[in-house]
C-alpha cells in the first residue's frame, strides 16, 4: 500500500503533520462531498483521518477550528440554498475490529455501572449513501437537506419528493412536527444500468452506488433525480413534538414505519455483546446478497434514557458505534499487465499488482476485462490505482488516482502475436475482444477446452482437475477431450504426486462420466456462447445429436434463448470436420445419454410458472436444482417479484426471503423441495 510520503524532518515537528493532514483530509472531502468525485478509497481517508485524531490527542494545543475532526461533513454545493437543521446532524465513531468494539461496550458499561451483556441494543447495517433530514409539519413533507456540515444542509426537497419511497404526507398518529434522518442510496441494480448507459454513450461513469446516489441527489434538475430512481431508509428522529415517541430507539423505528417511512428490513434489537458480534457477522456474510451498499453494522444503545445518560463527545453520540467491515476496496500498485488466453481464444489483460490486504483477502492480480476498459480507466504500468473486491467477485481496477502518477508510467499496448501460441491476434468488429486465430495449435486453447469439458457442470469428472489436465496437456497424453476416455491408470499413475489409488480413482471417475445427459454434452464441447441453458433447450427441442447437427441458423434461432449470433456459432461449431471427428469418437469410447423424449410445453408439470432458489442447499448443487426445474418446465429467477409462484429458501437466506414474504409468497425450505421433485422421478 503506497501511503503519502513523509519528509523525515516532519518526524519531530507534529504542527506540520497536522497541518499536512488537514490540507489532504479536506481535499478528499471536497472530492467526495462537493465533486462527488473521490479519488481515493473510503480505508485511505479512514487512516489518515486516525493518524490525524491520534496526533490532535496526543498534542491538545495543537487542535484547529478548522480541522476535519472539528465538524461532521463538507461544504455546501453551490446551487441548493443553505437550510438549518432543527438539531444537529452529528456523526458516529468508528471500530475496525473485536477488539475495539468490545473497547465501547466496556466504556459504556462502566458509565452506567452495567454489565455490557444486559444492554440492549440495535442492530442497523450501515448504508453507504448519503445522510439526509426530513422535517414534517402536521404529517405534511415541509423540507429536505442534506447533513451539510451538521448545522447547516443543503435544500433539496424538491429532489427528495421525487423518490417513489418518501411519503409526502405521513400516515395516521403522527406527530405535529417530525424532525427524522434516513439515508439515500442508490440500488445496486439500478447502479449497475445507470453505469452501463453512461459507458454505452461514452459519458463519466460513478465510482461506486454512494456516489452515484449522491450525484443524483444534487442534481439542479429534478427530472433527472426522479430517473435515477433513488431509495431511502431512515435510522433515527432528530426531534418530534414532546410525549409522542416511544421509550425505546426499537420502537421509535417502528413508529417511523407505521408513520409510512420506509426502515431497513434487517434491523435487529440484540442484547449483550455477544449477541451483536453474531450479528455483525451475519450481516456481513450476507452483504453481497443485499440490493444495496453497505459498509458496516451501527450499534445503538436502545433504551433513550440511557442513551441520555451517556451523552454526547463532541460530534458523536457515546451510546452509538458504527464497525465497519473489511474495506472492499484499496490503493495499490499496477506493477504489470499480462494477457491470458481463454478456452475460445479470447484474450483477457490481467493487472499484476503490488499485494494489499482487501476483502479479507491478500490481493496481487486483478481483472482488466479488455483493451476498451484500459482505455475508459486510462490506465498504465506504474499507476496507483483503486482496486474493489465484493465477496467472491473477482477483483478488478476500478480507478486511476491521478494526483499520484509517476512520469515514467508506461502505456499498455495490445499484443499483436498470442502470447502463448505466437499466431495472429484478430480483434471482432462487433465486440471489444481480441482472439488468437491458433485454435486447435494453441495449447492454450487446448487445455482450458479439455477442462471446462471435464469441469462439474459438463462432465463433471471427479478427481481431473485444472492441475492434472494440465500436465496431461504438457505430456501430449491428451490433445483433445476424446483422449480423456482412451487414458491407461499406468499412465495416469506415472504422474508427479499420482500414486496407484489415485490413478484408479481418476480412470474410475472417467468410466462413471461416459452416462451424461445430452445438454451436458453439448455444454462441455464448449461451442461459444453457448450455456448450460442454451444446452438444455437444444436437447429438449431436437431431442438427439443428430438433428443439433443438422440444424441450420434459421432452425436454431425458432428455439428460445437462441439468437442469431449464437446460432451461427453453433453452424460454425458443427460444421468443423475436426470438431465432429471429435463427437465421433467420443460416442465411439462409450459416451452416452438416455434418451429425450419429446413433451409438449403445456404439459410440462410446471410449465408458466417462476421460481426463485436463495440461500445454501445442503443436499443438491443449485445448477442441479436448477436444471430440475426448468427439465419441469419452470422459469428459474434470481430475483423475486408478485410474478414469483415460489420460492425455495436454502440456508442463510438473505434479502429474497425478505421479500418474498414482504409479497405473499409461497416459501419452502429445501427438505420440502426435494420430496417435491421426488413425485417427478
Amino acid at each position: 500500500m503506497r501511503q503519502l510520503t513523509q519528509d523525515s524532518s516532519e518526524k519531530d515537528l507534529p504542527e506540520k503533520k497536522i497541518v499536512r493532514l488537514i490540507k489532504q483530509i479536506e481535499d478528499y472531502n471536497y472530492q467526495y462531498y462537493v465533486l462527488d468525485s473521490p479519488s481515493v478509497p473510503d480505508a485511505e481517508y479512514d487512516r489518515l483521518l486516525r493518524e490525524l485524531i491520534q496526533l490532535e490527542q496526543q498534542n491538545p494545543g495543537l487542535i484547529s477550528p478548522q480541522s476535519p475532526t472539528q465538524k461532521v461533513g463538507g461544504k455546501l454545493t453551490e446551487g441548493f440554498e443553505p437550510v438549518a437543521h432543527l438539531t444537529p446532524m452529528l456523526s458516529l465513531d468508528n471500530v475496525f475490529s473485536e477488539e475495539e468494539f468490545n473497547a465501547f461496550g466496556n466504556r459504556i458499561g462502566e458509565r452506567l455501572s452495567f454489565n455490557p451483556e444486559q444492554i440492549q441494543f440495535v442492530g442497523e447495517p450501515k448504508l453507504d449513501g448519503l445522510a439526509i433530514s426530513l422535517v414534517y409539519k402536521n404529517g405534511e413533507l415541509i423540507h429536505a437537506a442534506t447533513r451539510g456540515d451538521g448545522k447547516m444542509g443543503e435544500n433539496v426537497t424538491h429532489n427528495i419528493r421525487t423518490i417513489a419511497s418518501i411519503p409526502l404526507k405521513l400516515r395516521s398518529n403522527f406527530p405535529a412536527e417530525l424532525d427524522v434522518r434516513g439515508e439515500v442510496f442508490m440500488p445496486k441494480e439500478v447502479f449497475a444500468q445507470l453505469n452501463k448507459e453512461a459507458i454505452e454513450k461514452d459519458e463519466r461513469v460513478f465510482a461506486n452506488p454512494r456516489n452515484a446516489a449522491a450525484g443524483s441527489l444534487r442534481q439542479l434538475d429534478p427530472h433527472i433525480t426522479a430517473k435515477r430512481k433513488l431509495a431511502v431508509y431512515f435510522y433515527a428522529i432528530g426531534s418530534a413534538t414532546e410525549g409522542t415517541l416511544k421509550a425505546d430507539h426499537y420502537q421509535r423505528l417502528q413508529q417511523l414505519k407505521e408513520w409510512g417511512l420506509p426502515i431497513c428490513p434487517e434491523i435487529k434489537r440484540l442484547t449483550g455483546f455477544k449477541n451483536c458480534i453474531e450479528y455483525f457477522e451475519s450481516i456481513l456474510n450476507k452483504r453481497d446478497d443485499l440490493p444495496y451498499d453497505i459498509d458496516g453494522v451501527v450499534f445503538k444503545v436502545d433504551p433513550i434514557d440511557l442513551q441520555q445518560q451517556l451523552g454526547f463527545v463532541s460530534k458523536a453520540p457515546r451510546w452509538a458505534i458504527a464497525h465497519k467491515f473489511p474495506a472492499q476496496e484499496e490503493m495499490t500498485t499496477l506493477l504489470a499487465v499480462d494477457f491470458q488466453v481463454g478456452r475460445t481464444g479470447a484474450i483477457t489483460p490481467v493487472a499484476r499488482l503490488t499485494p494489499v490486504f482487501v476483502g479479507g483477502v491478500n490481493v496481487s492480480n486483478a481483472t482488466l476485462h479488455n483493451m476498451d476498459e484500459i482505455k475508459r480507466l486510462d490506465v498504465r504500468v506504474g499507476d496507483t490505482v483503486i482496486i474493489r473486491r465484493a465477496g467472491d467477485v473477482i477483483p478488478q481496477i476500478v480507478s486511476v488516482v491521478m494526483d499520484r502518477r509517476p512520469a515514467d508510467t508506461k502505456i499498455i499496448r495490445t499484443p499483436t502475436e498470442c502470447p502463448v501460441c505466437q499466431s495472429p491476434v484478430e480483434k471482432e468488429s462487433d465486440q471489444a475482444i481480441y482472439r488468437c486465430t491458433g485454435g486447435l495449435i494453441c495449447s492454450a486453447q487446448r487445455t482450458r477446452s479439455i477442462i471446462h469439458f471435464a469441469s462439474r457442470k459438463a462432465l463433471d469428472i471427479e478427481g481431473l482437475g485444472d492441475k492434472l489436465i494440465e500436465m496431461l496437456c504438457e505430456q501430449d497424453l491428451i490433445v483433445k477431450p476424446s483422449d480423456i476416455f482412451r487414458l491407461t491408470k499406468e499412465q495416469v499413475a506415472g504422474l508427479e504426486r499420482m500414486g496407484e489409488k489415485s490413478a484408479t480413482n481418476v480412470i474410475n471417475s472417467i468410466e462413471k462420466s461416459k452416462q451424461t445427459t445430452l445438454a451436458k454434452f453439448l455444454y462441455g464441447l464448449g461451442i461459444r456462447e453457448a450455456g448450460e441453458n442454451t444446452s438444455m433447450n437444444l436437447a429438449n427441442e431436437f431431442l438427439n445429436l443428430e438433428n443439433i447437427i443438422n440444424a441450420d441458423q434459421e432452425q436454431l434461432e425458432a428455439i428460445d434463448d437462441i439468437g442469431p449470433i449464437v446460432a451461427s456459432h453453433i453452424v460454425a461449431f458443427f460444421a468443423n470436420k475436426e470438431n465432429l471427428k471429435v463427437v465421433q469418437e467420443l460416442q465411439e469410447l462409450g459416451v452416452t445419454w438416455p434418451k429425450i423424449e419429446k413433451l409438449q410445453e403445456n404439459k410440462l408439470p410446471l410449465n408458466g410458472q417462476k421460481w426463485v432458489l436463495t440461500g445454501t442447499l445442503s443436499q443438491m448443487k443449485r445448477n442441479d436444482a436448477k436444471q430440475k426445474l426448468q427439465v419441469l418446465g419452470a422459469k428459474v429467477s434470481g430475483s423475486v417479484s408478485k410474478n414469483t409462484t415460489k420460492v425455495v429458501a436454502g440456508e442463510s437466506a438473505g434479502s429474497k426471503l425478505t421479500k418474498a414474504n414482504e409479497l405473499n409468497i409461497e416459501v419452502i425450505d429445501e427438505q420440502t423441495f426435494v420430496e417435491f421433485l421426488a413425485e417427478f422421478e
